[in-house]
Parts: C-alpha cells; sequence; structure tokens
C-alpha cells in the first residue's frame, strides 16, 4: 500500500522528481534537508515529517515555485507540480505568479522613489496630487487629512480590505471606476471607515488611491513607469504590473486554481488594481528585491531607493505592524520584513531577514497556503535563522464520533470584534479563522488541537453538558477564552462583524444559521444594506424564492453610496455566487423579475 501510495505521488509530481540541477553537492544536500523535513506546529502520534512532495499531495496543491537566500545571495531556486495541471506544463523557475498583495511592497518603493525625487510629500494631503480624481473627504475623517504614509502603512482609515479579480473576457473597470465603486467593478467604493492616523486597517482600496496618484504625478502607464523604475533596476527584469500579461509572457503564466482544487475561468483573473494585487513575478525575481533592500539596510546603495527611504520601508510606522510597504517582525530581537499575498487561485509568502541575509519566497498556484508556514520553517531552520524556526511538537490524538462533535459545531466570540467556527466539512472537522480551515485533532474527548497551533484548547460544559466555550487548556487568561453563542440574542457587535458570521454561513449553505445571526443583526441594524441583501440570498437559496423577491424588491431603490446601489449589489454579489458553482435558476429569475442586466 505505501509503495503504490507512493508510486502515485511520483506520477503526479513527475516533472519534480526528474528535475535536472546544477547545484554543488552541498547545495543539494540542503535542497534536500528543506524538502524532507515538512511539518506543521504539532506531530500526530507516531507521523514522521513529511516532504514537500507528500504534502503537495495531501493538500492537493498543484505548482509551488520556491527562491531561497543565504548570505546576500539566491543560493538555489526550484518549482514544484504543475504549472498547468490540464496541460501537463511543469512549475519551472520561469514560471510566473500572480500571488496579490507582495503587489503593494514594491509599489510602495515606487511611491517612495517618487518621495526621494521630491515629486510627492509623503505627509501631505493626497488631493494635492490626484488630478483625474480626488478623494472625497466626509464627515467619518473628522477633518483630518489622508496621506500616503498612512496609505503604505494602513492607517488611512479606508475601506476596501482586498479586490475580487475579473475574467479577462469580461469588461474590466478602470482605476477610477474601482474607487467609485461603479460597475463594471465588483466591490463598494473606497472611502473612509473612520478618522486618518487612528489605527491599523489593511486597506487594498487605499493602496489602489496611491497607484491613480502615481499615474497623476508621472503622467504615465503604472506598468511601464514601475517597470522602468523600481522592477528592471531591482533586478525584476521578468515581472511586470501589466493586466492583463502581455500576450508573449501568458505561456509562462501559472493557471490558478481554487480552494476545491477547480481551475480558475480561463486560467487567470484581471487586477485592475495593479498596485494592490496584479504584480506577475517569478520567486527569484521577488528575491532580488529582498536582497537589494537588505543590503540597503546595511549601508549598502539600493538600486532604486536612498538610505532614507529605504529605513521607512523597514522600519515600523508608528509602532504598528506595518513599515511604508511591508509587515515589520521581531522574533526576541531578530527582526524580519514580510508580505503574505492572495489572488484568486494564488497564495505567496517572501520573508527577509534585516541582518544575516537570509531569507525566502514561496509561490502556489493555488488557493490552499497551509504549506506556506510549513515551507518557510523548513528553510529557516535549515538555514539557522536566528530566533525564527520552530521545532514541531508531538501530541497523541483520538477520534470521536459524528454524535459527540455535533455538540462542538458552531459560532465562538473571543470580543465584539473577533470570531471563529467549529464546523464538519466534507467528514473532516475544522476550526475556522480569518477564512482558513484548520483540521481539528482530539487529545481527549474534550480537548483538542490544530493544525499550525502546538497549544491544547479544551471545551468548558455547564453542569447540563452544555458546550459554554473553550479557552487554552494551560494557563488559560481571559482573553484566551472562547465564549459558544447559545443565545442569539445576546449577541452584539457591529453590523460588519455580524454579518461577516452570517456571509461565512451563507457561503457554506448553512442558510437556517446564516438567517438566525441576520436577523439578529437587523435587530441591532434595522436598515443596514449588506445584512438585508444577505437574508435576502439566504431565502434565496432556501428555496423561499417569495421571501427573497419581497426583500429584493422593497429595497431596489437603495443606494449605499451616490456611486453604488441595491441593484449593484445583486449584480456582484450574483456573480460571485456563480463562480462558486451555487444554483442559477433561482438568480435567473431574479434578474427576470426586477429586469437587472446580469454581470458577464
Amino acid at each position: 500500500m505505501k509503495t503504490s501510495l507512493l508510486l502515485i505521488i511520483i506520477l503526479l509530481f513527475s516533472p519534480v522528481v526528474f528535475s535536472q540541477t546544477n547545484y554543488s553537492p552541498e547545495t543539494l544536500e540542503k535542497i534536500k534537508e528543506v524538502e524532507n523535513n515538512i511539518t506543521g506546529r504539532i506531530i500526530l502520534n507516531d507521523e514522521q515529517p513529511s516532504t514537500i512532495i507528500e504534502r503537495m499531495a495531501e493538500y492537493n496543491l498543484k505548482g509551488m515555485s520556491i527562491a531561497v537566500i543565504n548570505d546576500y545571495k539566491i543560493v538555489w531556486a526550484k518549482g514544484y507540480g504543475w504549472a498547468d495541471e490540464e496541460k501537463k506544463i511543469p512549475v519551472t523557475t520561469e514560471t510566473l505568479f500572480e500571488p496579490g498583495s507582495i503587489s503593494k511592497s514594491l509599489h510602495a518603493l515606487g511611491i517612495l522613489k517618487l518621495a526621494q525625487e521630491k515629486k510627492i510629500d509623503l505627509n501631505t494631503d493626497i488631493n494635492t496630487y490626484l488630478t483625474s480624481w480626488k478623494f472625497p473627504y466626509d464627515s467619518l475623517s473628522k477633518g483630518k487629512i489622508i496621506t500616503l504614509a498612512q496609505i503604505l502603512s494602513h492607517t488611512a482609515g479606508l475601506s476596501v480590505h482586498g479586490f475580487p479579480g475579473h475574467d479577462i473576457h469580461e469588461r474590466i473597470p478602470t482605476v477610477i471606476n474601482v474607487l467609485d465603486g461603479k460597475k463594471p467593478a465588483v466591490t463598494p467604493p473606497v472611502r473612509s471607515m473612520f478618522e486618518p492616523g487612528l489605527k491599523f486597517e489593511y486597506s487594498g482600496g487605499g493602496t489602489t488611491i496611491s497607484q491613480l496618484l502615481l499615474m497623476d504625478v508621472t503622467k504615465q502607464d503604472y506598468a511601464t513607469w514601475m517597470y522602468e523604475n523600481v522592477l528592471k533596476p531591482i533586478g525584476m527584469q521578468n515581472s511586470s504590473f501589466a493586466q492583463p500579461p502581455a500576450k508573449d509572457k501568458q505561456p509562462l503564466c501559472a493557471s490558478g486554481y481554487n480552494a476545491d482544487g477547480s481551475p480558475v475561468s480561463n486560467k487567470f483573473h484581471v487586477y485592475p488594481e495593479q498596485a494592490a494585487a496584479g504584480l506577475w513575478m517569478t520567486p527569484s525575481d521577488l528575491a532580488n528585491y529582498v536582497i537589494d533592500m537588505q543590503l540597503a539596510y546595511q549601508g549598502k546603495p539600493s538600486k532604486v531607493l536612498n538610505s532614507e527611504m529605504v529605513k521607512l520601508h523597514l522600519t515600523t510606522y508608528k509602532d504598528g505592524p506595518t513599515s511604508l510597504g511591508s509587515f515589520i517582525e521581531d522574533h526576541n530581537g531578530a527582526k524580519y520584513f514580510e508580505h503574505g499575498a492572495a489572488n484568486d487561485g494564488f497564495f505567496g509568502d517572501f520573508y527577509g531577514s534585516l541582518e544575516g541575509g537570509y531569507g525566502v519566497v514561496v509561490f502556489l498556484n493555488k488557493e490552499d497556503q497551509k504549506i506556506l508556514p510549513e515551507v518557510i520553517n523548513s528553510v529557516a531552520k535549515a538555514y539557522n535563522w536566528k530566533n525564527f524556526s520552530y521545532e514541531p511538537i508531538r501530541k497523541k490524538s483520538i477520534s470521536i464520533d459524528s454524535k459527540t462533535f455535533k455538540k462542538y459545531e458552531g459560532i465562538y466570540l473571543y470580543s465584539d470584534s473577533t470570531w471563529e467556527a467549529i464546523t464538519e466539512k466534507d467528514g473532516e472537522y475544522y476550526y475556522y479563522l480569518s477564512k482558513t480551515y484548520l483540521k481539528m485533532y482530539f487529545s481527549t474527548p474534550d480537548q483538542f488541537l490544530t493544525e499550525f497551533f502546538s497549544r491544547v484548547k479544551e471545551f468548558s460544559k455547564d453542569d447540563k453538558g452544555n458546550i459554554l466555550g473553550f479557552a487554552n487548556a494551560v494557563d488559560s487568561k481571559e482573553n484566551d477564552k472562547a465564549t459558544k453563542i447559545n443565545n442569539i440574542d445576546s449577541l452584539n457587535g457591529t453590523s460588519n462583524y455580524i454579518n461577516d458570521i452570517g456571509w461565512y454561513l451563507l457561503e457554506n449553505k448553512k442558510y437556517d444559521e446564516a438567517i438566525v445571526f441576520l436577523k439578529r443583526g437587523l435587530q441591532l441594524y434595522p436598515n443596514d444594506f449588506y445584512l438585508l441583501g444577505n437574508l435576502a440570498h439566504c431565502y434565496l437559496f432556501k428555496n423561499e424564492y417569495d421571501k427573497a423577491i419581497e426583500i429584493y424588491k422593497s429595497n431596489l431603490k437603495r443606494s449605499i453610496s451616490s456611486s453604488y446601489s441595491w441593484k449593484n449589489m445583486i449584480q456582484q454579489d450574483f456573480l460571485f455566487f456563480k463562480t462558486k458553482k451555487f444554483p442559477t435558476l433561482q438568480m435567473d429569475k431574479v434578474f427576470s423579475e426586477l429586469k437587472i442586466k446580469e454581470l458577464k
């Protein structure tokens, strides 16, 4: 049985097994060490560390590409699996990936270069430089200006966390369409959520404002200017912000795959929000950026920025989690700059040390990031990164039956702004947080642990055996405790928070549960645009068409802003539902009855 499984894995990932290398014996030994030591933070029972190939098969990953940095040099790079599974095109070191938000780090270099050349000031009102569009300040900004420093550090208080892509054959919105939430854009307008400078709030919308600002200041096409002034000088000659990529580059582009393994429509999606999500690149190209910043931090000249701007790019802004363009992590005094990324069909991450000259870049062409920390840890361990790698903890696990697990299922609250879920999915038990499903393993009937997190959590019960919540089994603090929602009337929080729970349940087709939460949200926020819309969606897919159409009709003339209406919401949500294979007959009936045009 083991031999058969190994043979299947070898055949599945044959481009890896038979790939040719020209590395020294010492480097080949390091590659082998990295590839054969893949673990999460826990190892169960008598399991042994996995190989990269085994883990890719376990996660049903299609392709992966990696570049490793040591002593300020790329010491090896390698591709694994398929760039296109159907066509059997293997991943090579030349395969281009579109992992998303890492784009923001390179975009930040472009903004910092403009500041370096005195063409902009990082602490001046953005409307000073915007000419093709102006940011519409309102009362939420409380009379305070928004600056580029705030945008690059995600402290501008702006909306729109991230962006879904567009099918290459659809109408693609302009940047101004995106900023105003006007079709064919599929996201709300980028506006103030609260006053700038108040706190960290990640905003791809803010990054998109700064993309338009760069174009207004330079009076050039964004991709062209960024290539000539940032990518090419820094050694990223194979990379491009062009959206869609140039036709001669498209054969090198990896095909993206959804979390369920299905291919992204027409290979990959297009992102007019180039600065936030649109950079196509290889790990080796991005490693050149990492090395340039590392050397510049040590006092060597950067190929793009002076020492003042490098410091802004690699030092936390006002004690937040970010610098101007990257996230800064402190591992017991050893500092690293980093940025993760996700687009439709892609994931990625990079790390670079600020001292010592080591780092790694890893890209995937599937929406499943679980292997990323495992591979990064293996590299960090093999190359002895300071204060970074972890040793997995070995734990015993037991099986529990579905009946026992059923009492644990539900939504759990940590605070009025943080929630998690426990659910069964495809016959497996999962702990859900931050849009990620982590497998649960039980050490006793009341204690569990998950992938990536070594702490054992223990369920608490009342005297009747009802589940009250869970907390860390050892040294639990008040802020470690999660409370199960057993009484919906006790649920409070912002409308966005409650709607987020409702949307999670709707996505998982748990319509009855979603309706309960959405109705509670509407008790607190009776006219909330999104709560009402998602309640109608639940009724629609629950085959209670009359209830759904009544909500759609009664709100048909509503607008959330001057440029985003109830009709826009229906069009954009239904487009999402169709890409996620929700039943289409009900949606088509709504379009017909309301005389709304479907987005293509």
